[in-house]
């Protein structure tokens, strides 16, 4: 049923790409850095093997994902600047946050929000929510937009690259960096994990 649905998933946005070319990009990475889990792992490559063809260039392609990544995020950052520590703070302690973690959260993102998000935007799965926590600790917006596109530039370079390298087998790639992101989802539920053991102990104290 997964893969099914992630078939369909991904003629969706083949069909998308195809019609609209750069928009298309553009519309497809905003949406995937909203919060919203598009897989990148499909968008950048096919747009890749789109260069392969002949139809898009690649600097065109790869600039057009990372303004995407831009704007998708700027949307999750305002979400997060305008409303979402009072939401955090109203019902953070049913999913275990406290004003503990946001304290600690605006002191990493004011001293080091800018390596942050940078290296965010490079990690599958963390990419897709770092930016509504940078919203919420009101991490300066410019430095902000200046880290996310570069993060972004160089992740949507390497899957365009590998894309348009592999040519017409860039449909085997799907399944590799599906495979990959499993990896990671993998090691970020381990983290959850003690994340939520050692919240409970701080929440029992507060």
């Amino acid at each position: 049923m997964v893969a099914k649905l992630f078939s369909l998933l991904a003629a969706a946005i083949i069909d998308l790409i195809t019609r609209g070319g750069y928009l298309g990009i553009v519309l497809l990475m905003g949406i995937e850095s909203a919060c919203i889990p598009l897989p990148s792992e499909v968008i950048m490559p096919f747009s890749g093997y789109l260069v392969f063809k002949g139809t898009l260039v690649l600097w065109l392609v790869v600039l057009a994902g990372a303004i995407g990544c831009v704007l998708g995020s700027l949307l999750a950052y305002a979400v997060g600047a305008w409303g979402g520590r009072r939401l955090v703070e109203r019902y953070g302690k049913y999913v275990l946050v406290s004003r503990r973690d946001l304290d600690l959260a605006d002191r990493w993102f004011r001293e080091h929000g800018g390596i942050i998000i940078f290296v965010g935007r490079l990690l599958p799965v963390v990419r897709t929510f770092i930016a509504f926590p940078a919203g919420v600790a009101r991490m300066p917006i410019w430095r902000f937009c200046v880290y996310t596109f570069l993060g972004s530039l160089i992740w949507c370079a390497l899957l365009a690259w590998i894309g348009m390298k592999l040519g017409q087998h860039w449909g085997t790639l799907g399944g590799w960096f599906h495979r990959f992101d499993a990896v990671i989802l993998a090691v970020l539920l381990l983290a959850f994990g003690l994340y939520v053991w050692r919240h409970v102990r701080h929440l029992r104290n507060e």
